[in-house]
């Protein structure tokens, strides 16, 4: 494969298919199956979640801060560490770790599952990828069908991370994801685990649309300059270029997700009835910069969770290629 095309076939799609560098332009890349990209994209999502959970948690926490007008629990990122640290512990910044792993198992894998698949369907007979809008459109396909199969986990990992903020007496206290999962179709209905599943599918569409999309322009960017090779270098730089724009353009759709997937039902009714009142409300009572809430943390967590993903996405593809095709042959 050459460069031009690897660059232009976008992210994924291309680390799920780039060829080794030793390879023989005459020799065939090693096809990898579907359902072992399926597999692969979410154990990269997972692998990465072990390193940025503290930094979704934190992102999380200062979401929910200052909630209806209340007093900001936390000013900064820092000080946010520095009080959850003191209050539970190192430990406590990996609250809902295994909500976070169960989110990508489902949300990653059938995102990125779905991406790749369509981006085979839309690329011309010769291998040509699509264009910019095309590649966005289907990353927004991707991502809203992901998010309505990942909302279950979603809502048990904002539930698991917004705990330690509450007063004792009012902490849920799930013991694991399946323990939430167990708890709130038991204690509030089926239904609820799709809780705020608009505003999730929302978000997934306007993140994966910008993500997908403007990761695969910056690095093409970078690469014209002739000053970054097709390295992990240029990689971070294009998952930050493109984690910056997908921030900017995602947060106030997260921060209604965040609040509607927290809330209570007090007297029966519930605290919002949809993301508009939400935003209202939240502009209204706290400002409107207060859409970009958590933004360092939100936006520190998004490019390295990419680079993360790439790279064991990579290893993972070199194994199959290097080990499993080896020995079927």
């Amino acid at each position: 494969m050459s460069r031009s095309r690897g660059f232009e076939k976008g992210h994924y799609v291309h680390s799920f298919k780039m060829a080794t560098s030793t390879e023989k332009k005459s020799a065939a890349p090693v096809q990898i199956p579907k359902p072992v990209k399926f597999l692969y994209g979410g154990l990269a999502g997972m692998g990465a979640t072990v390193f940025v959970q503290p930094l979704d948690l934190v992102k999380n926490r200062m979401q929910m801060s200052g909630e209806g007008g209340a007093s900001r629990q936390y000013k900064t990122s820092g000080h946010a560490i520095r009080a959850i640290i003191a209050g539970e512990g190192v430990l406590g910044l990996y609250n809902g770790l295994s909500a976070g792993l169960l989110r990508q198992a489902t949300y990653t894998t059938t995102r990125l599952g779905i991406y790749t698949t369509l981006f085979d369907m839309v690329s011309g007979p010769d291998g040509k990828p699509p264009n910019f809008l095309t590649k966005a459109l289907i990353g927004m396909t991707a991502g809203a069908t992901g998010a309505f199969v990942g909302t279950p986990a979603e809502i048990s990992l904002i539930r698991m991370t917004s705990d330690g903020r509450l007063p004792v007496n009012e902490r849920r206290g799930y013991s694991s994801v399946f323990n939430a999962l167990a708890r709130i179709t038991k204690e509030e209905g089926l239904v609820t685990l799709w809780r705020g599943c608009g505003p999730t599918v929302a978000r997934a569409m306007v993140v994966n649309a910008a993500q997908l999309a403007s990761y695969s322009q910056a690095k093409q960017f970078l690469m014209g300059t002739g000053y970054f090779q097709d390295n992990i270098l240029c990689h971070f730089g294009a998952s930050m270029i493109s984690g910056l724009v997908t921030t900017i353009a995602s947060m106030p759709v997260d921060i209604a997700k965040t609040r509607i997937q927290n809330m209570r039902i007090i007297d029966g009714k519930p605290e919002y009835s949809g993301a508009i009142e939400v935003l209202r409300k939240t502009i209204q009572k706290e400002g409107v910069f207060s859409l970009w809430k958590g933004f360092t943390p939100y936006y520190t967590r998004l490019g390295p969770h990419t680079v993360l993903t790439f790279i064991f996405l990579e290893q993972l593809n070199k194994f199959y290629r290097t080990k499993i095709a080896k020995s079927t042959e």
